[in-house]
């Protein structure tokens, strides 16, 4: 059958439009970018469509080296700033603190998280770290008030869970892998201080009949669940605009089974509400039935605390897992803050008062901490008038949240990065994605010196004062609102471990000084961390 003249012909008019439009387009951003003094920024290498540098990237992956792959790239460029092509993308990925203050706070409003939330939604909903907007705001009204309150660092409930941590670990100076110690001690603590019932990892005599009756049937099933939706949610927010290709049956279903349990504390909480004659045992604080009062909302209830929870417990366990990585390789900082914390507050056969303005006045262990690990906001700086607990180095060499992006919501611009020099304004048009490493940052030896990959605490009593470069819990209006209760939880457990051990030892078979990283949505050490601890009388001081 012939084709109509005409159809010929309606195909070339398209052709043309659509041509035409292209060109149009880019000569709008041209002129806007010429009008903003913006030049273009050097360009990383991509590959054809983007197709080579999404595949070293999937390579990288695959092989649990991306974050530090994503980091060399900008040796590769020589730039701080570069352009890259992602698929049918356009990126622009940066480790210049003017540029990630622009997004994160004095331009706040020229970016949004993109297609997060619907990356995100079939686990965390419609939550703080899902939403954008009014949703946003919403979220953030609802939970800041409960992380303003002095029950927040419940001192004296950590402890009870500190006392299960001690009897775990072994009586014999064998090795063991403290991270999965840690990761069951965060989320027993975090699932208490939101539900007022911890889940009982580390004691399977507390394991409680919610988990029985539920899917997952005990805590170890729960956490299991919850960290294989994890690994999932990564990979959707790898794969961009593709997010839909990775929704397995095993992502669902480890979805439900989380949903479950947290369901459940939900409409508990929202009982007691209704029949409030049976109060909580001594009163305690409640972060749920905090949240019951403001909303009644299930949906909302479940979201807000699930998006709690994986920050609760993932960045946390994080960041004891490296404080402990790093002490174990140096000894004279494990004896020089060990030394400072009994000085203070006593062994474990003479322990003193633990207290939250104590441990925020052992300058040692804010150097140790800062120098460790980082997770992640009206328009405001980072909050600096209070004084740090103790997280500066752990923090700095392996931030929880090490990788980060924003989306441009309109044309705008960064405020470097392009040009020759790559000093000039970057045009970024609507739609472009702008990524940056917090990894790759806190490890440029302009402003840390040379020794920028190496675990030294020291460094932070000849220069404590640093801005929009070190940013281990995010910055401007999104910044973190559980980093106080993260570093308390970790300063009291580091204390407490350091109170009943005298000994720390590497036991690691790879004497390895860079971790192998597993990142989902936080960072964590893929072959956990075998150590030794022990007290070198002889018999343990606990």
């Amino acid at each position: 059958m012939l084709l109509s003249p005409s159809v010929p012909l309606v195909g070339a008019l398209c052709a043309g439009f659509l041509i035409l439009h292209y060109l149009v387009q880019r000569l709008h951003h041209y002129k806007k970018a010429k009008a903003w003094n913006c030049e273009p920024p050097r360009p990383g290498p991509s590959g054809f469509f983007g197709i080579p540098g999404f595949y070293r990237l999937s390579k990288a992956v695959r092989e649990k080296r991306w974050i530090d792959y994503l980091a060399e790239q900008y040796d590769v460029v020589g730039r701080n700033t570069f352009s890259m092509q992602f698929l049918n993308r356009r990126m622009l990925t940066t480790i210049e603190p003017e540029n990630i203050k622009a997004v994160l706070a004095t331009q706040f409003q020229d970016f949004s998280l993109g297609t997060r939330h619907e990356q995100f939604d079939p686990l965390l909903g419609d939550g703080i770290f899902t939403l954008d907007g009014a949703g946003w705001s919403h979220a953030r009204s609802l939970l800041r008030p409960q992380f303003t309150r002095d029950q927040v660092a419940d001192l004296a409930l950590l402890d009870d869970h500190i006392q299960h941590l001690l009897k775990l670990i072994p009586k014999d100076r064998s090795s063991f892998d403290i991270q999965r110690l840690f990761f069951l001690l965060t989320l027993d603590s975090a699932t208490h201080f939101l539900f007022g019932e911890s889940v009982g990892c580390m004691n399977s005599s507390e394991t409680t009949d919610v988990l029985a009756k539920c899917a997952v049937r005990n805590a170890q099933g729960f956490a299991d669940a919850f960290t294989t939706a994890q690994d999932y949610l990564a990979a959707r927010s790898r794969a961009q605009g593709l997010y839909w290709l990775v929704n397995p049956k095993e992502f669902r279903e480890a979805n439900r089974r989380v949903h479950e349990v947290v369901d459940y504390y939900v409409n508990m909480a929202l009982a007691k509400k209704r029949n409030p004659e049976k109060k909580p045992e001594g009163g305690r604080y409640i972060f749920l039935d905090a949240l019951v009062a403001e909303t009644e909302d299930p949906k909302m209830l479940r979201d807000n605390m699930l998006n709690i929870l994986l920050a609760g417990r993932d960045t946390t366990a994080s960041l004891l897992s490296s404080t402990f990585f790093y002490l174990a390789r140096h000894p004279p900082a494990w004896n020089r803050l060990r030394q400072e914390i009994v000085e203070v507050f006593g062994d474990s056969k003479n322990p003193r008062e633990i207290t939250h303005t104590k441990l925020k006045d052992i300058p040692y262990l804010r150097y140790v901490l800062n120098e460790g690990e980082p997770y992640l906001e009206t328009v405001a700086p980072i909050d600096r008038s209070q004084p740090p607990l103790t997280v500066p180095e752990v923090l700095r060499l392996q931030p929880p949240v090490p990788v980060n992006f924003r989306v441009a919501t309109k044309d705008t611009s960064l405020p470097v990065g392009g040009g020759p020099d790559g000093r000039s304004p970057i045009y970024v048009q609507k739609g472009v994605i702008v990524a940056y490493s917090v990894f790759a940052m806190h490890r440029r030896t302009d402003f840390w010196g040379q020794d920028a990959t190496t675990f030294r605490p020291e460094r932070w009593e000849e220069n404590g004062k640093h801005g929009w470069e070190y940013l281990p819990f995010n910055g401007g209006p999104r910044i973190c609102l559980g980093q106080q209760y993260a570093l308390t939880e970790a300063s009291y457990t580091v204390v407490r471990l350091m109170q009943h051990f005298d000994t720390l030892e590497n036991a690691d078979p790879n004497p390895r000084q860079e971790p192998i990283k597993n990142s989902n949505l936080t960072m964590m050490h893929d072959s956990g961390v075998a150590v030794r601890l022990y007290s070198s009388g002889g018999s343990l001081n606990g």
